[in-house]
This record gives C-alpha cells, structure tokens and sequence, in this order.
C-alpha cells in the first residue's frame, strides 16, 4: 500500500532532514513497519478519530493523569497517548538493554564508592568539589552499607536516537525516575482500540514490570527477614506521579502509604492497621530525600516519617532508592560517565553520552557563553524539563538572560549540542492528520542482589507540539507504545 492509498498517512510530510524511524533515506517504509503501516492503513481518518477518542476515554476511566505546574496554577491533565507505536528491532534493543545495564552497574558502584573509600576521587578522576557542591550529596549516607549493596534499585535512562542512526544516553535519572506505569498503561490503551494488531507482530510484553520490581525489591530485604513486607511510600494524592505510585502498589500487591501511616519504634519500622502495627522492611519511595525523615533532614517536612533514617542507618529497612543517590545524576556527574564505567567496569560504553560541557570548567565555560545560540543549556539538578534553555529558540535579550545566570552560578550548568532527535509519525488532534514529532526513549532498569531486569520497551516520549526538542508530560510532551520485537 503506497502512502497515497493510505488515508491515514496521505497528508504525511516527510522532511528528509530528520531521521525518520519509519522511513528510509530513500522514502521507503522500513521492513519492520511495513505491515503495522498497511494495517492502520485501512482506517479512514473518521474511524482513527474515533479510536483515538476510545483511548483516551480510556485513560480517562483508568484516571491516569499528571499535573503540569506554572507559575499561577497546577493543572491536572490526562496523559497524552498516540496510537501509532514505536517499534524496536531485537538487535538495536539488545544494545540499548546491555548499555542500560552498564550504567546501571556502574552508577551503583560510584554510589558506594563515593560514600566510602572514594578511590575514583582520590585517584583523580571525578573531582571532589564536584561531589561536595552536588545538592544531592548526603554526608549521612557516608559509610551506610545498604541492604544487598544496592543504591539505585529503579534507573531511568533517557535514550534518543541521532541523525546517523546511533542511540545516545542525553541523561540518568536515579532518584525517582517516573514514567513506568504509563508504559503499562499505554499498552493496555492500544490493546482495547487496535487489537488486531498484535495478531501481526510477536512483541515481548510490558505488564511484567511490577512482578519483577517486586521480586528483586525482595532480593535486598534487610539481613534476618525471611519474607519481607514490602510497602510504597507517596507524598499524597496531590503529588504529580500519584496515580503511578498507587499503580504500582496495585500492581504489586503491596500497601500504598504515607508518613503518617509509618512510625518508627527501637529502630524498626512499622505499618499502623486495622490489625494493629505491622513491620515494614522494604520502602519503595516516592518522596524526595529532604522530605523523608523530619529528624533527620528538613525539620518541618510533612510527609515523611521521624526516625525512618536512624532505622536505615542500624540495617533495619531498606529504602529504595536509597537516600543520596542523587549525587550521581547529577548532570555534571554525567560528563564523567565514560571514565566511571571505565574504572569500575574496566569497559568501554556500550551506550555514549551526548557530548556535554560543563560550565565549572573555565574553558567550557567561555565556549557555552559564546555559542548559547547554538546550545541547549540545562540546569544539573531538575527535572521534569523545567529550566532548559534551547538557544536557537531564545531571543537575543533571553540569550543574554540565560548567560548571566550561567555566569553567576556556573556549577549549576551544563550544555549539550541541539541535537535532532529522531521524528515519529504522530497523530495530531488540532489538524486530524499524522505529523513528524521528534522522541526519545525512557528505559526502566531495576537492581536487586546480583539480579537486573530492563522493561523491554519503555517510554517514549513525543514532543506534540510542531519542532519542539522537549519531550516531557510537564512541558506539553505524550507518549506512544513501544515495541520491542521478538528474535
């Protein structure tokens, strides 16, 4: 079926300058998107409309929202979903899977390293300043051995795919990388609208995520626990990702809690039931580490619970993330990957960085404040795309706004090339046809005790509105299914 037999891809504008992930150079569909595109094919744009509608009447009952906030109101919304997937070849996925891993690895034992013995500092690879003046370096963590060795349980690597064909780490997200549940959920979507097509492709499944998380949440219960009892902690209804938290409890089989629901008593950590208290000993957190324990950090924190850090502190409870993991993603930790998996791993990258300057460094420095026009600039420690800079997208007095702030607190920086993004083909409301829309890809990694699982599949993450590089929920992104493909 040629495009212009396809009425859902018949206005479809291909630009040969971005790399299209469903096309070649030459214009033809790829092998592997051949037959997904003659299926959604004998759709009319009517019939796509409606199904398109389906799908978010199913986000909608399912109540999978997030909230975007600015500077007058928070908005909670229903989370985007386009129904053409993304798909991923066994080959390209191996890579991205084995890279993942690495970092993964790698970033743990930096974690240990650096609240330990500190080698890879002392022997001057990464600098001490650079860990000192991180925000999210705990001293408190200095000396903690976690349970089963593991710093970073759950890893988000963000991964795109560049103009020459190559996939690219643009960062790593360990504290509380979020995302997961809509991978989930966005497979259930399509599944309830196109059915059909799964009849076609042998794909690996994503609903296997919460039964594994929970298996190597278990592998790093605390020493002298037979059968722990696992809970998930939320700051609450109103935070941004509580519909993913109580999904993921749901999902796991586990309590969904908040601080109020804890308490701590002779260093152990206990639930408040019906049935009278019940020790926990494994915390899956969604609270950020300031907020965790009153006693310990911030004083007037609401959410968290007194006296949870000394039971982490005596072993009692294993806190996953653990606390302090922060300091290693960091963004200008990032611009060390390379040499961090080299030292610990004695290998080569499997996935490379972006190439990224650091604004702490003086000739960097000078480089970013004579190109920001040409640079994304981003602060090392947000998220969610707040705070990005797309020089090419600033005007001439923001450019020279963004260049004193840069100026003034050069540490809190880093900047990459505007890089293009691999493009999608995306079903757009406003205009009822399919568009390019650049995206990139979330990998989900969980560490247990000498046990890892990557979710085959992830979260892509599209950019609706027309030339935008940011692909986040928080600055208007969606999201689409992705395959993975079998052998």
């Amino acid at each position: 079926m040629t495009t212009a037999e396809n009425q859902l891809f018949s206005s479809y504008q291909r630009n040969p300058l971005l790399f299209d992930e469903i096309y070649d150079k030459d214009g033809t569909i790829m092998s592997i998107y051949s037959e997904l595109f003659d299926l959604y094919g004998e759709h009319s744009i009517k019939d796509y409309v409606k199904l398109n509608d389906k799908a978010k009447a199913s986000f909608f009952n399912q109540g999978i929202t997030f909230q975007v906030y600015d500077k007058n109101e928070t908005k909670e919304k229903i989370f985007p979903f386009d129904l053409f997937p993304r798909i991923i070849d066994p080959k390209e996925w191996d890579i991205i899977e084995r890279g993942a891993i690495q970092r993964s690895k790698a970033l743990n034992l930096f974690l240990w390293d650096v609240y330990h013995d500190k080698k890879i500092i002392k022997q001057g690879i990464v600098p001490m300043d650079l860990i000192g003046s991180s925000a999210n370096y705990l001293d408190q963590m200095v000396g903690i051995d976690p349970p089963g060795g593991i710093y970073n349980h759950i890893s988000g690597t963000d991964v795109i795919k560049h103009n020459d064909g190559q996939y690219y780490v643009l960062e790593d997200n360990i504290r509380c990388p979020s995302g997961v549940s809509y991978v989930i959920c966005n497979r259930t979507a399509l599944k309830r609208a196109l059915f059909g097509v799964f009849n076609r492709y042998k794909t690996y499944s994503v609903t296997n995520y919460a039964e594994n998380l929970l298996d190597l949440l278990e592998t790093v219960k605390p020493k002298g626990v037979d059968i722990p009892n696992v809970v998930v902690i939320t700051p609450g209804m109103f935070n941004s990702a509580f519909y993913e938290h109580s999904y993921l409890a749901k999902t796991m089989g586990v309590e969904l809690v908040e601080g109020r629901d804890l308490f701590v008593e002779n260093d152990f950590v206990y639930m408040k039931t019906i049935r009278g208290p019940e020790k926990v000993d494994v915390i899956y957190r969604r609270i950020d580490d300031a907020f965790i324990d009153p006693l310990e950090f911030k004083p007037d924190s609401a959410i968290g619970v007194p006296g949870l850090f000394a039971a982490y502190k005596k072993g009692n409870v294993t806190l996953a993330n653990a606390p302090g993991t922060g300091v290693a993603d960091d963004k200008a930790v990032y611009t060390y990957m390379p040499e961090i998996i080299k030292y610990y791993l004695d290998e080569e990258p499997i996935l490379n960085n972006v190439h990224t300057y650091h604004c702490s460094r003086p000739d960097e420095l000078k480089y970013v404040l004579e190109h920001v026009h040409e640079l994304v600039i981003k602060p090392v420690d947000e998220a969610g795309g707040y705070g990005i800079s797309i020089g090419n997208k600033l005007t001439k007095e923001e450019i020279e706004t963004v260049k004193k702030q840069v100026k003034e607190s050069p540490r809190k920086y880093v900047a990459q090339p505007i890089l293009s993004l691999s493009v999608h083909p995306t079903y757009i409301d406003e205009t009822e046809s399919f568009e390019q829309r650049h995206v990139d890809l979330r990998t989900f990694t969980v560490l247990g005790k000498d046990r890892e699982f990557v979710l085959k599949g992830g979260l892509t993450r599209v950019a609706l509105k027309k030339g935008n590089l940011i692909v986040n929920s928080s600055q208007g992104g969606g999201s689409k299914d992705t395959w993975v493909l079998k052998e």
